[in-house]
């Protein structure tokens, strides 16, 4: 962790170390975080100060450092309104940050850049105020395009690269999502200015991250677990891991569809309804291709796609798959609960009526809304965010975590696949027949139909994916293409996008 304690002399010591902890996205663990708390305890330059939490738990220290942001332009004279993250929390430690120390001011405004820190909309500027704590106030939907696009631009030179590790493109997509949901909440006509770069930005990603699945997709599936599952089907063996049955109950809650700007958003909605909640929050692979009958089999049951062959094209045994893997980790058929299609506050009672039976222990619920909503979007992801603020609204997602939360149940996120924006390129229509017809993806189940397909469509490209059966041969549209009318712009899923094919992983719990 590069981190000496007995170094830790003075607040803005501390303060450097925490902050550059989480913006590398480490956190300490528990014993290390609480033997820190002892060493600098004793030093009263910390009374009061939650040291061990602090630097032990992501979400808490960003939103403390959040919190005393802003009272730090208060005390300046620059008063506004807050942006995506509600009023001040009660549960959150007041306290007072050296924010125009240098060690603490250029970790700070990389945060703001990045979307981890969220800045003050306010009505005016003194001309006092140093220049680099601009990057934390925003004065009109101007500023706020320019931070997108800086923030862009910060992160694009940061990209990992083709022989980087899975864990840098797993810390890169978190940062990823943050900016790309501010870009999808500025109003349209500031959008608009700024599409072609951040389209260009979203394309290097892309690009990027293609070659590197090329190179190192097929070592993800036996990859270790300690630390998070990397991908989806490790998510059950995961949790198994971290939680006894006879002890714990688990709900495991699946957003289908749900990208990682999209989880920004349902973030920051739950925040302001309930500011006690906090997330762990963290990311892993969805399957290639990223299909609801492929990659959310693989979630519920714990097995790659080959070991579900004759169901890879439907989702219809998912509640067999969930009850099996727990029963092999000693679980009862009862104790063992499965539910799709929960989607509004209407379905709630009912299922927090089943949920609410003592013998149930572990739970797999899915979530459709997101799904539903971008099956009909017309107007890009920024009428998906429009629309998906709106069901925030209706309280659905803040009344379902806290039911889970009040009765007792160690509480998770995910989901089976994101989405992304794409251009149609026509369909394939060249008289042989796909097994399974995607927007972003079609597949085979021989060769030779495969690399006609291929041949007849060169705007397409075949990845060999382990960990697939071996007839389910995928043909991907290439880039940010799909299979609907030359020119449609369509939110679809399928293909291997940053935002389809890394997905949120999520521990949701109340403060401490």
């Amino acid at each position: 962790f590069r981190l000496s304690p007995h170094f830790i002399t003075q607040e803005e010591d501390f303060w450097r170390e925490t902050l550059r902890l989480h913006y590398r996205d480490i956190c300490l663990p528990e014993v290390l975080a609480e033997y820190i708390s002892q060493v600098i305890g004793d030093n009263s330059s910390f009374n009061g100060i939650p040291v061990a939490s602090l630097m032990g738990q992501k979400d808490f220290a960003l939103r403390t450092v959040q919190d005393s942001w802003y009272r730090y332009l208060h005390e300046l004279g620059i008063t506004g309104s807050r942006i995506s993250d509600g009023q001040p929390s009660l549960h959150i430690p007041q306290v007072s940050i050296p924010f125009d120390h240098h060690d603490i001011r250029v970790i700070v405004d990389s945060m703001f850049l990045d979307g981890t820190l969220h800045p003050m909309e306010v009505n005016g500027v003194p001309s006092e105020l140093p220049e680099w704590a601009k990057a934390g106030v925003i004065q009109d939907p101007k500023a706020m395009r320019d931070l997108v696009l800086d923030g862009a631009k910060t992160l694009s030179d940061e990209m990992p690269g083709s022989d980087s590790s899975y864990r840098d493109w797993l810390h890169f997509s978190r940062r990823f999502g943050e900016i790309l949901s501010r870009f999808h909440s500025v109003d349209a006509y500031q959008a608009e200015g700024i599409r072609r770069e951040m389209r260009a930005f979203v394309q290097d990603v892309d690009d990027q991250l293609a070659q590197w699945v090329a190179k190192h997709y097929a070592d993800l599936p036996s990859l270790p677990i300690a630390r998070g599952p990397v991908m989806l089907h490790h998510v059950p063996r995961y949790l198994a891991m971290k939680h006894n049955l006879n002890q714990e109950k688990i709900a495991l809650v699946v957003f289908d569809g749900l990208a990682l700007d999209q989880w920004v958003q349902v973030r920051e909605s739950l925040v302001k309804a309930c500011d006690k909640l906090m997330f762990n929050e963290l990311s892993c692979f969805a399957w290639l291709p990223t299909l609801t009958s492929v990659s959310r089999q693989a979630l519920f049951s714990g097995l790659r796609p080959r070991e579900f062959p004759d169901d890879v094209e439907s989702t219809s045994r998912e509640p067999i798959y969930w009850k099996r893997f727990w029963q092999d980790q000693g679980a009862r058929p009862n104790d063992v609960y499965f539910q799709k299609s929960i989607k509004r506050n209407d379905d709630l009672p009912a299922l927090e009526d089943k949920l609410s039976n003592p013998s149930v222990k572990v739970a797999g619920l899915v979530v459709d809304t997101v799904d539903e909503i971008i099956h009909g979007a017309v107007l890009g992801k920024q009428g998906v965010a429009t629309q998906i603020a709106n069901w925030c609204e209706s309280g659905f997602v803040t009344r379902l975590f806290r039911y889970l939360l009040d009765n007792g149940y160690q509480v998770y996120l995910t989901a089976d696949h994101g989405n992304a924006e794409a251009t149609g390129i026509g369909r394939i229509n060249q008289g042989v027949g796909a097994d399974l017809r995607g927007e972003r993806v079609r597949t085979y189940r021989n060769e030779t139909t495969l690399a006609e397909t291929a041949k007849a469509n060169p705007d397409t490209v075949h990845i060999n994916v382990p960990g697939l059966p071996t007839d389910f041969l995928p043909l991907f549209a290439q880039g940010r293409g799909a299979f609907v009318p030359e020119g449609d712009q369509v939110v679809v899923h399928g293909g291997m996008s940053l935002e389809e094919l890394i997905v949120p992983f999520v521990k949701v719990s109340y403060v401490h």
